[in-house]
């Protein structure tokens, strides 16, 4: 079975983070790699204020992987997580193969998206409205 790159977002306890933040980055590595699979991108995403108390915490770190692991090993990994107290939530979330690539050089720094140019859309678009006859609406 070939393995399969995931992508986890995590909610970090702040505090825990605070006091030690390249522990976080161990922490997760070493999980990933004590179910047998191999990290491919893991950085800060953000910190922010919680919408409600997650365990007791207002506050949340927002750490985001990118790891390749077998599908089997993922209840394991699931469970890891559950164990960790520096970890208040995760989600991971299989990537498809064709986008694992540019999603991990993005991640990694290696790659940006394009930018859609807004301004130039809604002038597009309203010039579709204005060369619509009377009576029809644009969808």
């Amino acid at each position: 079975m070939a393995a399969t790159v995931y992508e986890t977002m995590f909610i970090l306890n702040a505090n825990a983070y605070a006091r030690n933040p390249g522990g976080a980055a161990d922490t997760i590595r070493d999980m990933v790699t004590n179910v047998g699979g191999k990290v491919l991108a893991s950085r800060l995403w953000n910190e922010q204020k919680l919408a409600y108390a997650v365990k007791g915490q207002r506050k949340g770190v927002y750490w985001l992987t990118y790891f390749q692991a077998e599908s089997t090993s993922m209840p394991k990994f699931n469970r890891a997580c559950q164990l960790q107290d520096m970890i208040l939530r995760h989600l991971s979330v299989r990537i498809d193969p064709r986008l694992a690539d540019t999603l991990v050089a993005v991640a990694r720094g290696e790659k940006t998206l394009p930018v859609p140019d807004i301004d130039k859309i809604e002038k597009e678009k309203a010039a579709a409205r204005e060369a619509m006859p009377i009576g029809e609406e644009a969808e």
